[in-house]
């Protein structure tokens, strides 16, 4: 939707996208306010994600669920949900949760328990005959370190297995996995990761402003981007746009641009 018109905007893809995602996380909306976050944010929401355990506790999921999806956005369990069936030895009663609510998209992860890499991309390989799903690499533990290379391998590895999408690890508190405790980039493993998965099969937990931010400037408007909060998708697609202060010199033209930011320069020398 675009109010009026305004030149230098970046192309955003039109649902249903392959890039340029935003994930929302739902903690536990109501069934009115899941349908006043749909009239808002609807267009730029693409998946929402039932956060952790939530699902087991939200009132009304049946009727949430089937909302966002009449309204081409693509609900899931989170994968802390997945991580309590397996733990418990019910992987078949995880496969029929997800009938039973008609979830075409699922999350596989282990950033809680200890599933072995192997079994782990079977139990993808197995699930994507079904469904859409996606993996996520990372622990959700700061004291474990991950090197760069198990990286790459681990997501390689799952998307030959068939996810749709890998998610890097940030949690909803962004200070672990692709970042570094105080919620800073960690430049140094994510360059490593691209440099062998293509960043559109990525999907960064980006929670914060400044990790969106670090996000947008590296690989544009269309990068792919979860754990976002209900009141922040408006704010993250003005980020991906360039009508932020954060990044508004984007996509300027480049003369003016550049004039601008010597302008700027010269004040803060001021």
């Amino acid at each position: 939707m675009k109010n009026f018109s305004l030149p230098y905007i970046p192309e955003r893809r039109s649902k249903p996208r392959k890039d340029g995602l935003t994930m929302m996380m739902d903690k536990g909306l109501s069934l009115r306010e899941t349908e006043n976050f749909i009239e808002a944010n609807g267009e730029f929401t693409d998946i929402v994600k039932f956060g952790f355990g939530t699902a087991y506790v939200t009132n009304q999921l049946e009727e949430k669920i089937k909302l966002y999806r009449s309204h081409n956005i693509r609900p899931y369990f989170g994968g802390t949900l997945f991580e309590a069936f397996y733990a418990r030895g019910m992987f078949n009663e995880f496969i029929e949760l997800l009938d039973k609510y008609d979830l075409d998209l699922a999350e596989v992860s282990d950033g809680s328990i200890i599933i072995p890499h192997d079994e782990k991309c079977e139990i993808i390989h197995k699930m994507a005959k079904d469904r859409t799903v996606m993996s996520e690499v990372g622990s959700k533990d700061s004291g474990i370190l991950i090197s760069p290379n198990k990286w790459i391998k681990m997501m390689s590895t799952e998307l030959e297995a068939g996810s749709w999408k890998v998610i890097a690890e940030g949690r909803e508190s962004g200070n672990v996995g692709v970042f570094r405790p105080n919620g800073t980039a960690h430049t140094f493993l994510i360059n490593k990761i691209i440099a062998k998965v293509k960043p559109e099969n990525i999907l960064w937990e980006a929670p914060k402003k400044n990790q969106q931010v670090w996000f947008i400037k590296l690989f544009g408007a269309n990068v792919n981007l979860g754990n976002i909060a209900p009141n922040e998708v408006i704010p993250l697609e003005c980020l991906r746009i360039g009508l932020r202060g954060d990044t508004f010199f984007e996509n300027l033209p480049q003369d003016y641009a550049e004039r601008l930011k010597q302008v700027n320069d010269s004040d803060e020398e001021e």
